[in-house]
């Protein structure tokens, strides 16, 4: 049975003009910033705090060897001690014990599998998931840190949306780096099943 108190929300930083990674897959640009004077700072307390509130973590395979490049060039694994899953059907290397890998059917493993195991589940990219997760109404928010940037081209954030996908704004914050960050609630009902690759 469905835990009617779990929430999944999608999350992602982007650039202005919404893309994640561009083409190849480089996030370089993640590392801009700018001066906002007027912005809010992102206390390491209040984020590290706000951390430990999210459950579990599930991201595409991208994000994943993304993250894990990262981690290989000493940044750390961002996503600490909590369970991530990790959808898709290749053979990659799990350098941790809370690290699963799923391929099948998202509806049938977000909705009968994760709600029921979790509270707070964090979609956490790439493009491919996000939007599975939209067109589906597996998402119950979407929270989208925009970076102050334009890339041109790359990776959307939501990728597949065959239809309008009704949002109502919840927050709206701006960051000292530039950094907004826009909380939305997603309004709309259930889809249909979809297969990861």
């Amino acid at each position: 049975m469905e835990n009617t108190s779990s929430r999944v929300t999608v999350h992602m930083a982007a650039s202005l003009d919404g893309f994640i990674a561009r083409k190849d897959g480089r996030v370089d640009w993640l590392e801009i910033s700018d001066e906002f004077a007027a912005g809010d700072t992102l206390d390491p307390e209040f984020v590290k705090a706000f951390l430990k509130t999210i459950d579990c973590y599930v991201m595409g395979s991208r994000t994943y060897e993304t993250a894990l490049s990262f981690e290989a060039k000493g940044l750390g694994w961002s996503y600490g001690d909590k369970p991530t899953f990790v959808l898709t059907s290749r053979d990659l290397p799990r350098t941790r014990d809370t690290v699963k890998f799923h391929s099948g059917d998202l509806l049938q493993f977000v909705d009968g599998r994760l709600r029921r195991a979790f509270r707070n589940i964090w979609v956490v990219g790439g493009g491919a998931v996000s939007g599975e997760c939209l067109r589906l109404r597996l998402a119950d928010e979407v929270r989208y840190s925009i970076l102050p940037i334009l890339i041109g081209d790359g990776i959307p954030f939501f990728e597949r949306l065959d239809r309008d996908i009704p949002l109502h704004l919840t927050e709206v914050k701006a960051y000292k780096s530039g950094m907004v960050g826009l909380r939305y609630e997603v309004r709309g009902d259930r889809g249909d099943p979809w297969k990861a690759t």
